[in-house]
């Protein structure tokens, strides 16, 4: 047996994000697709005393987004990260688990100060906070098994099959979101059982800064209560 999934990466995804990874043994990043505007790709959100508020990072899209693969999107400001981090101190320096876990994030954004490109930083991100989290799935990029020439032959669910085939998955997961377009048949016709994550069940948790909310970085979740992270989230695996 064998568990995959295919995602676009994100910047310092929610919990539900680091859900999926933990239920694989493979996770494939998806970035030879178009990067979309005011999405995941390159923002999310932390808890403040005004409410939730946006971390993003500036790309460089200028009027050509609509052809821009997401692996080719570039950072438009030097100082980004030195201010996101200042954010995130401003934020959560009264918080349980600050120290703990600002010795794992401050020196990711210091590492990414001069990184170029978007998916360099959000895969750093994501790795590294699965290693604090104990969380042991193998990654990759599309790119890895299949050149952009030939990732552009493959269209929605196809892209997603060949891409499963290529590390020999037997059950493919993804979030509910993707029912609307995915084809199941296509994977079960390859003996491939698709699996969908439930996110219905979050408990809540001790949350800074009024009403709570779930739709956040996993940084509030990890600064809040450290060590005990995986006891707010939910095992996918069954």
């Amino acid at each position: 047996m064998k568990t995959v999934a295919v995602t676009q990466s994100n910047y310092i995804p929610w919990k539900g994000y680091f859900d999926i990874i933990r239920a694989c043994d493979h996770v494939i990043f998806l970035d030879d697709v178009q990067y979309t505007r005011r999405d995941w790709r390159n923002r999310n959100k932390i808890k403040t005393p005004q409410g939730a508020k946006w971390l993003t990072i500036p790309v460089d899209v200028k009027n050509k987004y609509a052809d821009l693969r997401i692996c080719d999107v570039q950072i438009s400001e030097p100082d980004w990260a030195e201010k996101h981090w200042n954010l995130i101190k401003q934020n959560y320096q009264k918080s349980a688990f600050f120290d703990e876990i600002s010795a794992l994030i401050r020196p990711l954004y210091e590492k990414i100060d001069k990184e170029t490109h978007l998916s360099a930083i959000n895969r750093l991100f994501i790795v590294e906070i699965c290693q604090y989290l104990q969380i042991k799935t193998q990654f990759s990029n599309s790119t890895d098994h299949f050149s952009l020439k030939e990732l552009d032959n493959f269209y929605s669910t196809d892209r997603l099959l060949q891409l499963c085939r290529a590390v020999d998955a037997t059950h493919y997961i993804s979030g509910p979101a993707a029912k609307d377009y995915m084809d199941v048949t296509a994977f079960t016709d390859q003996n491939i059982t698709v699996q969908w994550a439930d996110y219905s069940q979050y408990p809540v948790y001790e949350q800074p800064y009024g009403d709570f909310t779930h739709a956040v970085s996993i940084i509030d979740l990890l600064m809040t209560q450290g060590d005990k992270t995986l006891d707010y989230m939910i095992d996918f695996r069954g």
